[in-house]
């Protein structure tokens, strides 16, 4: 495929030890020769996948605009598979800018978000999963999430869903095989066995994929835990004790908190997207009423509660009704400032906390912070994640599609069981094959790839 040449920053705008402008396209050696300068060398000449000292100098005025050094690599051997040249720059805003500018006046376009790596899967290099697992590595915030989108961006889940595909393709050749012959009666029983046989294994393999789905999708998007609680329970301190660092203000004043606090935390591997509220009460403080009820949104939309309890204080009706409002919910219930004499009732607590885990801390001592990263990790792993597994689903994308080919794959099992005819089952086969093409981009639209890459960052 041919394409105009683009170019754009690939590093983090602001200031730092160095900045990269990335080029790529068939006259990217053409256009970086015509600012770079270093002694006659010119870049088209110089062997592949080398990095050169030099300066860019503006043509028109012969002005130096940056001290740089430049790596050249010649196509298909780059992640494009075009020709590609990385100008390294001091991390100064004006300098990449100016770097940057002098390229598009010479002749490149300012690439699009995520082009780049769009031009990679255009140019076959690597898949739609694979090109969706680069941006999960970018934003992984845990050893976890980046471990589970490398070994995607390698294709092992790519291998797994084009060996499903090709079980399913085998079934359909036979299918036209039965087509053809007819009259051989032994063909069609041959066809039903085989259909049965393989179609079953295809769905079991979908079923293992989506149970590992929750998992995955925890670590690619983090886990939005709420930290509720009366006030001046402690709500606050146990964000900071988290986040190690003081992001909330912490004093013995109740209702000290008066917005939701969001914070990423990385727990034991687990990444969660912390949410401080303020404490849930009835107040007739307008500012505080208001924080009260975003805290009950914030509420809804949680994957996990984090309910503090005061060890020294009687349980009141507003922690029984907070209870209450986490029914059905996954939740760690949380008895701190042990360091205080007891006037919680215990066994009322381990009654209206049931079957969830109880854990109890002093944060003011640093007492219990282990054991709840403990409780935390273990409820949604339980040790179930093996990081050298990389068939591994994290993408809400490809979840939904491993529905939708599950669903497929089921209703061609039961239309072999009830003797549909085997033109007909086919029909559902196709469909699945069809789905499954979808998560490494073998059937997908240009509409929902274009999509997918507007989401990248410019310059990736």
């Amino acid at each position: 495929m041919e394409f105009d040449t683009i170019a754009a920053i690939s590093t983090p705008m602001g200031e730092g030890a160095i900045a990269i402008v990335r080029l790529s396209g068939d006259e990217a050696f053409k256009i970086a020769d015509r600012v770079y300068r270093s002694g006659g060398k010119q870049l088209q000449s110089v062997p592949s996948h080398t990095i050169h000292y030099g300066h860019i100098v503006d043509p028109k005025t012969d002005e130096t605009i940056e001290e740089v050094m430049v790596s050249v690599m010649k196509g298909p051997k780059t992640f494009t598979r075009e020709d590609v040249v990385e100008i390294n720059c001091h991390g100064g805003v004006v300098s990449v800018n100016r770097v940057l500018q002098l390229l598009l006046r010479e002749g490149a376009r300012l690439a699009e978000p995520g082009e780049f790596t769009k031009r990679a899967f255009l140019n076959g290099r690597i898949d739609l999963s694979q090109a969706e697992a680069v941006m999960d590595l970018i934003r992984a915030k845990t050893d976890r999430a980046m471990n589970v989108a490398m070994n995607q961006m390698q294709g092992r889940l790519s291998r797994l869903v084009q060996s499903l595909r090709q079980e399913i393709l085998e079934i359909l050749a036979q299918v036209e095989v039965n087509i053809d012959y007819p009259e051989y009666d032994d063909v069609e029983e041959m066809t039903l066995n085989m259909m049965m046989e393989k179609s079953q294994y295809v769905r079991d393999e979908v079923e293992k994929l989506l149970r590992t789905s929750e998992q995955g999708k925890i670590l690619r998007e983090g886990l939005s835990t709420v930290i509720i609680g009366r006030p001046n329970v402690g709500k606050s301190s146990l964000l900071n004790s988290l986040v190690q660092e003081n992001k909330a203000i912490v004093t013995d004043i109740p209702g000290t908190t008066r917005d939701v606090i969001e914070e990423y935390v990385n727990v034991r591997g687990v990444p969660l997207k912390l949410v401080d509220t303020a404490g849930i009460r009835e107040t007739e403080d307008i500012v505080e009423r208001i924080g009260v009820e975003r805290s009950r949104q914030v509420l809804k939309e949680a994957d996990l509660i984090l309910l503090v309890l005061n060890h020294g204080e009687e349980l009141s009706d507003e922690d029984r009704r907070l209870f209450e409002a986490v029914t059905g919910m996954d939740v760690i219930v949380i008895v701190n400032k042990t360091d205080l004499d007891q006037a919680i009732d215990l066994d009322e607590v381990k009654q209206l906390s049931g079957d969830h885990k109880l854990v109890t801390t002093s944060l003011l001592k640093e007492q219990g912070v282990d054991e709840l990263e403990e409780a935390i990790a273990s409820l949604f792993f339980d040790g179930a994640v093996d990081l050298g597994d990389g068939t591994y689903v994290s993408n809400s994308r490809h979840i939904a599609l491993l529905h939708q080919a599950l669903q497929a794959i089921e209703e061609a099992i039961q239309g072999a069981e009830m003797g549909t005819p085997v033109d007909m089952v086919q029909i559902d086969l196709r469909r699945t094959w069809e789905i499954l093409g979808e998560m490494i981009g073998d059937t997908v639209q240009e509409s929902l790839i274009d999509q997918l890459f507007s989401q990248f960052c410019l310059g990736k």
